[in-house]
């Protein structure tokens, strides 16, 4: 049946930033009040957009176009890939930006060959995880907002690398769009309410914007000082960020607002090339980032669940309540894994080829029964930390004619990072620091557990939930697919996969059919209001602790069948997709 458009509840990410600055959270909740409730309703959803030179999706029809744009332009997925996150960072910045960092996935069809680039930020070299206490017990503000949030941007090196290796385009090319952007663009009616409503309450978004409101939808948003940042990466590639005067004022902000990066960490800051995690599930070849992600590992797991204890998922029915079952204990194996056992593996062993294993699956799916388990009986023993993260994310899919697919995630962390911006070159900050376990047994902003293989360390990755994967057959790519929310990425990508491989769905059904998110701890089932209530009901009586949510993450998603490439709005956002 349609779904109907609804925005009931907020998002629940404003609890966990109860102990932040007052001014910080009347952004985030204002923020998420506006964008839980854009999008068009998903009963007008008419299908999705199919393209037969290639397609980018995003969270912004801007961006999707600058993409799309360096298709037209004779390039290539990378291309656009590239050209779609760099607007994305003007248009979105409360999501991602040159100040953040990502991964990306990237499937080459004339070699037959998935590689992955890891540009996540990295710890500065001078942080001492005691600096995130005070009085001898840690304080979460200082993981989320000003200078010690800060960690080391990889964003520009790493697209720039992607060109480079992958791209048919110069640089230069990919960076023009948005650098156009930045000197004015039209705000979408989200957009608008948004700098209406928290404007006057907020003296950061002002450092962001030129502008002054009142703004209306379709009157132009600029900022200028990044148009300028643009520019110069446009004539002289990374080393204008990474070297000189940008890379002066970043240190300069980051150390003003209590923070520790030097001009040498940003010097010295490198991409990590990593081996894709594959996994063989219903045939297809399923390819996701490794570590510093999570999510790869996660969405392993519940495949490998899911392929044992549901053999014929027709059979069953989407979304009834003994497949929902099934996916939210499936999950609940993952995150406790995630928990225990994950981390940089440039400075931890994570027991990787264990949580692959097919036979540890076959273990885990014999576990999962008609009711829910004790939360220490997921997943496998290990550290257990009592309960102790990426709001502001987003993610973009691209296909092209020749076969190509990019599954690229990028994030500043929480809603604008750790509230900081340069204030001539316009660069919205991260606070990705909060990604850390800063003390096992205490929280981070999405209520995720952490042990000692994800603590601070000078110049690690903190863990991530971000999760591009693509879908590979012997024909070539069949879905490029990722998402943006904090946890919810995991299990919003897993369903909308699950929904194509396993339901044949095209890429707009899969996108708009209502999704659930369990992350093992807390003990809580969440689901969207779309989920009818006899399945809700139903759940409960299996022993799950539901909990009702307005949307549960934005996932962005291309898929190529016999109908050609095809790409999904996401009726959740304001995003659109454009094709070629």
């Amino acid at each position: 049946m349609p779904l109907q458009q609804n925005c009931p509840n907020k998002p629940s990410i404003s609890h966990a930033l109860t102990k932040g600055a007052k001014e910080l959270r009347i952004l985030f909740t204002s923020l998420w009040a506006l964008c839980a409730c854009v999008g068009p309703a998903s009963a007008a959803v008419k299908g999705p957009l199919r393209a037969p030179h290639g397609a980018v999706a995003s969270e912004s029809a801007l961006a999707s176009q600058a993409g799309a744009s360096l298709l037209k332009a004779g390039g290539n997925a990378i291309d656009a890939a590239c050209a779609t996150a760099l607007a994305l960072g003007v248009t979105n910045p409360h999501s991602s930006g040159i100040g953040g960092g990502g991964f990306a996935l990237v499937y080459i069809a004339k070699e037959k060959k998935t590689y992955a680039l890891d540009f996540r930020e990295r710890a500065p070299s001078g942080i001492d995880p005691k600096m995130f206490f005070r009085d001898g017990k840690p304080d979460p503000k200082l993981s989320r907002q000003g200078g010690l949030a800060v960690a080391v941007p990889g964003e520009v090196l790493g697209l720039s690398e992607l060109v480079k290796r992958w791209g048919k385009l110069p640089f230069a090319k990919c960076v023009a769009p948005a650098e156009k952007l930045a000197r004015g663009y039209p705000a979408t009616s989200g957009a608008a309410g948004m700098f209406n409503d928290v404007f006057g309450k907020s003296a950061f978004l002002a450092k962001v914007y030129s502008n002054k409101p009142p703004i209306a939808a379709g009157m132009m948003l600029k900022r200028p000082g990044l148009a300028s940042t643009l520019a110069a990466i446009r004539r002289s590639g990374p080393d204008a960020y990474y070297k000189g005067a940008i890379a002066r004022e970043i240190v300069e902000t980051v150390r003003a607002a209590g923070g520790v990066m030097t001009e040498q960490d940003l010097l010295n800051y490198k991409t990590s090339d990593r081996v894709p995690l594959v996994l063989t599930y219903r045939g297809r070849r399923v390819y996701s980032m490794p570590p510093s992600s999570s999510g790869g590992i996660v969405i392993a797991e519940a495949l490998g669940i899911l392929e044992r204890k549901i053999p014929d998922p027709k059979a069953i029915g989407h979304n009834s309540s003994a497949y929902l079952h099934v996916l939210a204990e499936a999950l609940k194996h993952g995150f406790a894994d995630r928990a225990r056992h994950m981390g940089d593996t440039d400075f931890v062993e994570v027991p990787v080829a264990h949580l692959l294993d097919p036979k540890y699956h076959a273990t885990l799916a014999a576990k999962v029964g008609e009711t829910v388990l004790q939360k220490d009986q997921y997943g496998t023993p290990g550290a257990n930390p009592d309960p102790p993260h990426d709001g502001g994310t987003t993610h973009l899919s691209v296909i092209d004619g020749e076969g190509n697919a990019v599954a690229l995630t990028s994030t500043v962390n929480l809603w604008f990072g750790a509230s900081l911006v340069t204030a001539k070159s316009g660069v919205v900050l991260n606070n990705q620091m909060d990604d850390f376990a800063i003390k096992p047994g205490v929280e981070n902003a999405f209520r995720l557990l952490g042990t000692e293989k994800n603590a601070v360390a000078p110049n690690k990755r903190p863990l991530s939930s971000m999760s591009p994967t693509l879908v590979i057959d012997d024909t070539g790519v069949r879905v490029a697919v990722g998402g943006a929310g904090g946890p919810t990425i995991i299990s919003g990508t897993l369903q909308v996969l699950l929904n194509i491989v396993d339901f044949g769905m095209d890429a707009q059904e899969a996108s708009a059919a209502p999704r659930i998110h369990h992350q093992w701890m807390p003990e809580t089932l969440a689901h969207e209001p779309e989920i009818v209530a006899d399945v809700v009901q139903a759940l409960a009586k299996r022993g799950h602790k539901l909990i009702e949510r307005g949307h549960i993450t934005k996932v962005n998603v291309v898929s190529r069948s016999e109908k050609g490439i095809e790409a999904a709005a996401e009726w959740r956002g304001e995003g659109e997709p454009a094709g070629y």
